[in-house]
């Protein structure tokens, strides 16, 4: 049964990453059609290649409030009377305009918004952008993990998470990757695969920060529809999904329930630690060395000592060395 259901969910992973994911926004109904002070067809084209977005895109406010300009930026700037009101975190909103206003010192691109209620206010595109998410749950799981304050707790609790299990597991000499593992390639996989997609992750951050930013406004999951390197990420993520199946399955096997519940939960430690590791040295560039070095010492080191290279005359099973067979008892010379 377990066999079947890793088999369905596989193939569902596979038709997932050959279905395409749209990347239009969707429009709001509480938006009426472009007025004629609207940015011209040319000028919307290059605002939105240059912005990733544009007029019709959908945004959820994320701050506790974002407070939007009843009347024209025009008014503000000239210090008239002015009437504003605010929306609350979680309610949608829909670019309506964009306008460029180069006399305004504070930013020149203003943001007109419509809330489900019909009310229209104007916004500074830097007040606006740190205050919103898209409305896609992608951007909103990237935004939420990109928080400062939250990658930091997530870090302390993962250390010590880590520290408390490895101590425990190493106490008990349990079953753990790279320490004690088991007769199975598809953990040290697993972590080579968290690895690199790290230091994949790292790079495009560096090298290549546009190309995530229109990821982040129009996110898929079809790693044939983007640039090369983010398309090679994707392909890391769901590479792992399914050789983190496989490794679930395989030591499920090998292990007792509870033995094998631990042996996932270093494993998991062990991955999330990579994370860390390289996504943050990759930045100082020495996450690249680091890859080499640890890919080598993994693939040397489980070959070394769980690559089973024989098999038991008598029993059949893998053995690593000639002599006594661990599981019967039969030498083998």
């Amino acid at each position: 049964m377990v066999k079947g259901l890793l088999k369905w969910m596989i193939c569902g992973a596979v038709l997932l990453l050959t279905a395409c994911y749209s990347d239009s926004p969707r429009r709001s109904e509480a938006l009426p059609e472009q007025g004629s002070d609207s940015l011209p067809v040319s000028d919307t084209l290059t605002f939105s290649s240059t912005h990733h977005y544009s007029v019709n895109y959908n945004f959820v406010v994320k701050a506790d409030s974002v407070p939007l300009l009843r009347q024209q930026p025009e008014e503000q700037m000239s210090e008239l009377m002015t009437d504003s009101f605010s929306v609350r975190r979680g309610e949608p909103l829909v670019v309506a305009d964009v306008r460029t206003i180069p006399n305004d010192s504070i930013d020149s691109v203003w943001v007109q918004v419509a809330t489900v209620d019909s009310e229209f206010g104007w916004i500074h595109e830097s007040e606006l952008l740190p205050a919103v998410v898209p409305d896609d749950p992608i951007s909103q799981f990237i935004s939420f993990f990109s928080d400062t304050h939250i990658l930091i707790s997530l870090i302390i609790i993962i250390l010590l998470v880590f520290g408390y299990t490895m101590r425990h597991l190493l106490r008990q000499n349990a079953h753990l990757v790279f320490l004690n593992d088991i007769d199975s390639f598809y953990p040290t996989l697993l972590a080579l695969i968290v690895a690199v997609a790290a230091t994949l992750y790292a790079a495009i951050q560096m090298f290549a920060p546009d190309v995530w930013r229109h990821f982040y406004y129009h996110p898929t999951l079809n790693p044939f529809s983007v640039p090369l390197l983010l398309g090679v990420f994707l392909s890391t993520v769901w590479a792992m999904l399914i050789v983190g199946l496989a490794a679930a399955d395989d030591v499920r096997r090998q292990l007792p329930l509870g033995d094998a519940l631990m042996y996932l939960a270093g494993l998991g430690g062990v991955c999330a630690v990579e994370y860390i590791v390289f996504s943050i040295t990759t930045l100082y560039y020495i996450g690249y060395v680091l890859l080499v070095v640890y890919v080598y010492a993994c693939l040397r080191y489980y070959d070394s000592h769980y690559n089973p290279r024989f098999l038991c005359g008598h029993c059949g099973r893998k053995i690593r060395n000639k002599g006594r067979c661990p599981y019967c008892g039969t030498v083998n010379v």
